[in-house]
């Protein structure tokens, strides 16, 4: 069985524009999404689904320098880029992470592929009940899963966010949810980055956790925030859209 994590990456995002290739610590966000994914004991590869528009061509050469398989197609409709990097590379459980999430947890997409894999749910999430700080976002689902909201989704902000289909109609698709536990139950806080607010406060946690060569986790990053709860003031005014927001 191949698990794969497909990442849905651009450089035209409408708040913080090429916020994916922005440095932290010498490299781009980007890289540190991947490199931190490179720790999970589940996935058995990791694929790039980048837009076919010129302005996206220097992710295919981020891909090329990186030795990344990616996966080209429509800009907007995210679910068919999805749909075409999975078909083309034959992937059984695709894994949907997002390029802005530079603090993701190998350990926790693993957890999650853990429960999805040990049930007979059609998508496990941690995020359909929010728990985890946001930022760690991990969503689990079958080729066959991702093939019927392919062919049945018809609203745009399904296509553009690619399993709002799913969640839209739990009378076709078993949900399951993954809630955190302990210290790291914490969902007020905002890991992801999609303003230069949230860029400043990841810049200066990898400033504070980041060395070359070793991964850092979830509760490392809390414990640092509880330690220096004036970096929490950051970004916390700044509201998540909605899906169905430009």
């Amino acid at each position: 069985m191949k698990i794969a994590a497909i990442i849905q990456a651009r450089v035209t995002s409408t708040r913080l524009p090429n916020k994916v290739l922005m440095d932290i610590e010498g490299k781009p966000l980007l890289w540190y999404v991947i490199n931190r994914l490179k720790s999970s004991k589940q996935l058995n590869d990791i694929i790039l689904a980048i837009p076919d528009t010129k302005e996206n061509d220097i992710l295919e050469k981020f891909a090329g320098e990186n030795n990344l398989k990616y996966f080209r197609g429509n800009e907007e409709n995210v679910l068919s880029r999805y749909y075409g990097a999975a078909k083309k590379f034959g992937v059984d459980i695709i894994v949907r992470i997002t390029s802005d999430n530079p603090l993701i947890d190998p350990k926790i997409v693993d957890l999650t592929i853990e429960k999805h894999l040990n049930s007979v749910a059609d998508y496990t999430s941690n995020g359909l009940e929010r728990s985890f700080p946001r930022g760690l976002d991990t969503e689990v689902f079958s080729f066959e899963v991702l093939e019927k909201s392919f062919k049945n989704a018809k609203e745009d902000y399904q296509r553009e966010h690619v399993t709002p289909y799913i969640y839209d109609h739990p009378e076709v698709f078993k949900l399951q949810n993954v809630l955190a536990e302990g210290k790291l139950r914490r969902p007020e806080l905002r890991w992801t980055v999609d303003t230069k607010e949230d860029f400043e406060l990841i810049k200066k946690i990898y400033k504070q956790l980041y060395r070359p060569g070793k991964i850092f986790y979830s509760g490392e990053v809390i414990d640092l925030l509880d330690k220096e709860p004036e970096l929490i003031k950051i970004n916390v005014h700044i509201k998540q859209k909605t899906l169905k927001e430009k």
